[in-house]
């Protein structure tokens, strides 16, 4: 799973017991040779997407990382494009990517529960970072979303259909959760990280109730299961 280029076990050791912030802050060096960051694939996909509906004019990555989806952004927005993250780390390492020509990009550290924006975004996109938030910050994490985004504009994020119960991903991604739940049981400051934290069904009642239209577009990229169930879909939350 992890290149050689990658973090050590000592290292992915530390980060585990440390706080999200300070865990990220550590990882952040060799966070882009990691599994945890979000493939180009998906990116792409996901750009693609947002090409048949832009152009927009401002943009805001939501816990942007290292900038993986600024990529997206930049294509698809022309006036300007924000990422915001409460890792320093990682935002220092966002600043000295190199970025293709297109609208500006500016870095901003906060936290997404205490976004520091008015109403100024057309386009709010966020890659692989509900799992860091409890299923009860969810709805405030969503009103803040809906607070910086101008009439009609979009929340947009890519979901994989939820593993199947007693398929090999349902027991690692079970098993996973399991061992983050007895650590934080036992050890402080707690590092929140749960794959299976964003259910599904409750994700269109909790954007809705937030202020949201939501609708759900297949990224036809990744094909379908075998119901016929899209693989990985697009969710769309309009501020209405």
């Amino acid at each position: 799973m992890f290149s050689p280029e990658g973090p050590s076990l000592r290292e992915l050791a530390v980060q585990a017991l440390s706080s999200v912030e300070r865990g990220y802050d550590l990882l952040a060096p060799k966070f882009d040779v990691t599994p945890f960051r979000t493939p180009d694939s998906v990116l792409d996909a996901t750009a693609s997407a947002l090409h048949r509906t832009g152009p927009f004019e401002a943009g805001l990555d939501l816990c942007c990382g290292t900038g993986a989806g600024i990529g997206v952004l930049t294509r698809v927005c022309r006036e300007r494009v924000t990422g915001v993250d409460f890792s320093a780390g990682m935002l220092d390492v966002a600043r000295r990517r190199t970025w293709p020509e297109g609208p500006p990009v500016g870095w901003v550290r906060a936290d997404a529960r205490a976004l520091p924006f008015g109403p100024v975004f057309d386009l709010v996109v966020s890659f692989g970072a509900f799992g860091h938030f409890l299923p009860r910050e969810r709805p405030e994490l969503f009103a803040q979303v809906r607070s910086v985004l101008r009439p009609g504009g979009r929340f947009v994020f890519p979901v994989v259909a939820p593993a199947r119960p007693g398929s090999l991903e349902y027991l690692m991604l079970l098993g996973f959760d399991t061992a983050m739940r007895v650590r934080n049981a036992i050890w402080r400051p707690p590092f929140v990280m749960y794959y299976r934290a964003l259910r599904f069904s409750a994700l269109g009642r909790e954007l809705t109730e937030a202020g949201f239209h939501v609708e759900l577009q297949p990224l036809p990229e990744f094909g379908h299961r075998e119901d016929g169930s899209p693989r990985v879909r697009l969710v769309v939350a309009i501020r209405t």
